[in-house]
């Protein structure tokens, strides 16, 4: 067990290394169509057609574009 805590430690620092490099981004339609006065005379059963408006969906993106940089960094640049 005490052999595990340094690889514990280690492999949580890259985890959050790792996580601190990307956003994950999640839509979901459940409000809006709940809000929606026309998606209360939808079809429930499956299988049946509902408008696209109506359609709850639960969908996540993720994302590891880094747009904060202003610069690259130049490593063979002498300060």
């Amino acid at each position: 067990m005490r052999h595990n805590l340094p690889r514990l430690a280690a492999l949580s620092l890259v985890a959050s290394a790792i996580a601190a490099c990307g956003t994950m981004q999640v839509n979901d339609t459940n409000a809006a169509v709940d809000a929606n006065p026309l998606c209360t005379s939808q079809p429930n059963r499956p299988g049946e057609p509902v408008a696209a408006e109506c359609e709850r969906k639960t969908e996540s993106t993720w994302s590891s574009d880094d747009s904060k940089s202003s610069e690259p960094i130049d490593f063979g640049k002498k300060h």
